[in-house]
């Protein structure tokens, strides 16, 4: 039995996934949006937000960790897997990876992109606003977390199970890029 996963959709399945992934792509934004604007009014009357470079950097580095922590995670359950499976053991050189591997390698490339692009948006927008601007960092950071956990939780059921999930990792920086190369211009100028 093939898992879904691995199946190749057919036209009728591919058109039910593209309404779902753009489905949960506008379910994401609106989230994000919604989140942002109330961290943006409520997080500072909680936690205040630093306003030096040298503070707002830090906080981006504490913002990282989180997100490298869930590479961390994902590299741990690629290696305990790959040492008490006798067809993984051997590391990826030795061949393609098992059935019961080859989600949680996905899983782990997946994140480990995810993060190198989350942790460089983090930086940059923290190298140009203070303040309460800084409430987008922790609200990324917990989409991220959420995301990663709802795409390993929906990988078994294909790009539908994992579409939310991708989204919800991805839709801070997609929306924070443009607005970190909008603010270096501004900034220029």
């Amino acid at each position: 039995m093939q898992q879904v996963y691995k199946t190749p959709p057919n036209p009728a399945d591919m058109q039910r996934a593209e309404r779902k992934i753009r489905f949960a792509g506008t379910l994401g934004l609106v989230l994000f949006g919604l989140v942002v604007g109330v961290a943006y009014f409520l997080l500072p009357t909680f936690a205040s937000f630093p306003a030096e470079l040298a503070e707002r950097l830090a906080f981006a580095a504490r913002a990282s960790a989180v997100v490298l922590f869930c590479v961390l995670v994902a590299v741990g359950m690629v290696a305990s897997i790959r040492r008490v499976s006798s067809q993984d053991i051997g590391g990826s050189a030795a061949g393609p990876p098992s059935e019961k591997l080859s989600i949680y390698v996905a899983f782990l490339q997946n994140t480990l992109e995810q993060a190198v692009l989350a942790v460089g948006f983090y930086f940059a927008y923290a190298s140009l606003v203070a303040g309460a601007w800084l409430a987008l960092i922790p609200v990324s950071v917990a989409f991220f977390v959420v995301g990663r956990a709802l795409f390993l939780r929906g990988y078994r059921r294909g790009v539908e199970g994992r579409a939310l999930g991708m989204v919800l990792t991805m839709t801070p920086v997609i929306v924070g890029y443009p607005a970190v190369f909008i603010l270096m211009v501004l900034d220029w100028f």
